[in-house]
Order: structure tokens, then C-alpha cells, then sequence
């Protein structure tokens, strides 16, 4: 059974049908909260059809968001995205790309700790099968994706060549989670460098990114980089 929409769509996107993936909810654990609710208001801007989906599996592990360390308590992906979806939201093995126009995947660590295992295996990580299945089956059906922020990495291990962007190659106060550049690379896809605001699109296999909270920058930065990311998505739509 799908999940309801998040957002009943303008007349203008009444075919444009957009499935967001979640990872949990909360940066150091799950979804990047601000880029999640950036990308859901840039999709209702352009008057998409948004379902929110996340794995129904047990988190890596639960991060106490004061302090930045690990608490002896174990929480469900699916359960905590819900939050963020205000309770409208279904598991992850209920996605049909059939059903969708678009496919997109905030950032925030639960994509490297939640939807793969890259936070703990850098370019020799793994994909979620679900979530290696939903990007596969968009990208197979020639249908957009787009990822921010730590997410690019899950195209460049399940989309050979992919171009894909994090911001910076080169670390620094403000791109402090630069080498993300070369993992991308170690796994075979090209990294291009670009800044906070803008969008890469890989045309060939119709990937649009951006680095969001890669960047240490100003709120309004990520908010608007997001809203280029999905207007270039949403023009990739056929």
C-alpha cells in the first residue's frame, strides 16, 4: 500500500510525482533535518507530489545530539523519519518506481550510517539492498535522482562513472568533510568541484547533486544550493 503524499500538488505538477528517502531524523544519526525540510518546501514550491519513505530497520546507533556521542539505546530509521514526515511515510520495501517521476535523498550521517556503511568504511562501503534497489530501479527507468550533502557517495558505488559533486576537494574550515572527494573517486565516479549554492548535473545518467551541509556556511546557503538541486531535477523530469 502506497504511503500518503505529503502535499496535495498544484494542477501544474499533477504528473510530477517525487519519492524522498529518509535515513532517520537528526544529523549526526539520521536526516539532516534542515536540508530535509529545505527539500520538501523547494518540492511543494514547484508543486510536486511528494511520499517519503525510509528502511524499517534498526539504526547504526543513536547519537545524543548535545554532546555528539553514541547512547545505549537503539531506535527504528523508519520510526524516526516519521517526524520528519509528520507520520506520513511508509517502509522503504514499498517503493515502486513504477509510481514515481523522481527520486531524491537528503544527506545528514544517517545516509553514511543508515542507508550505507560508508561512515565506517569509506570507499569500501556497502549500500542498504533497499536503497541500492530504489536508486537502481530509478536510474535503470531513466528517471532523475538527486542526493546532498554525504548521499552522492550512494550513487558513486551503485552508479558506475556517475559525476557526482560534495562541494570541495580540498579540506578546510569551511569544507571540513572534503576527502568525501577522493572516496567518491576510489569507487569510480568523478567528483567535480563546486560551491554551496550550486547544482551538478550529470546529464548521462540524470544525477543532480549538491553539497548542502558539506559546507560550513550560512543556513539561507543550504537552503538555497537544495533549491537549485531540485529545480534542476524536477527539469530533468521527462
Amino acid at each position: 500500500m502506497l504511503t500518503r503524499s505529503l502535499m496535495v500538488p498544484s494542477a501544474r505538477g499533477l504528473s510530477t510525482k517525487v519519492a524522498v528517502v529518509l535515513s532517520g531524523c537528526g544529523v549526526y544519526d539520521g536526516a539532516e533535518v534542515h536540508e530535509s525540510s529545505a527539500l520538501l518546501t523547494h518540492l511543494s514550491r514547484h508543486g510536486a507530489a511528494v511520499s517519503v519513505f525510509a528502511p524499517d530497520k534498526e539504526q547504526m546507533h543513536v547519537v545524543d545530539h548535545t554532546s555528539g556521542t553514541p547512547m545505549s539505546e537503539n531506535r527504528n530509521v523508519l520510526k524516526e523519519s516519521a517526524r520528519i514526515a509528520r507520520g506520513k511515510i511508509a517502509a522503504l520495501s514499498e517503493l515502486n518506481s513504477d509510481d514515481f517521476s523522481a527520486l531524491v535523498l537528503p544527506g545528514g550521517f544517517g545516509a553514511a550510517k543508515n542507508l550505507s556503511n560508508f561512515a565506517t568504511e569509506g570507499s569500501g562501503m556497502s549500500v542498504d539492498s533497499e536503497v541500492s534497489a530504489a536508486v537502481r530501479s530509478f536510474h535503470s527507468q531513466g528517471k532523475p535522482i538527486g542526493l546532498c550533502c554525504i548521499a552522492p557517495v550512494i550513487a558513486a558505488r551503485v552508479i558506475p562513472g556517475v559525476e557526482v559533486t560534495v562541494g570541495s576537494n580540498e579540506g578546510s574550515d569551511k569544507w571540513p568533510y572534503a576527502g568525501t572527494a577522493a572516496a567518491i573517486e576510489e569507487m569510480g565516479g568523478k567528483h567535480v568541484v563546486t560551491d554551496v549554492s550550486q547544482t551538478h548535473v550529470d546529464h548521462t545518467n540524470k544525477v543532480v547533486t549538491t553539497a548542502a551541509f558539506m559546507c560550513e556556511t550560512a543556513l539561507h546557503e543550504i537552503h538555497d544550493g537544495i533549491g537549485a538541486m531540485v529545480k534542476d531535477l524536477l527539469g530533468l523530469v521527462e
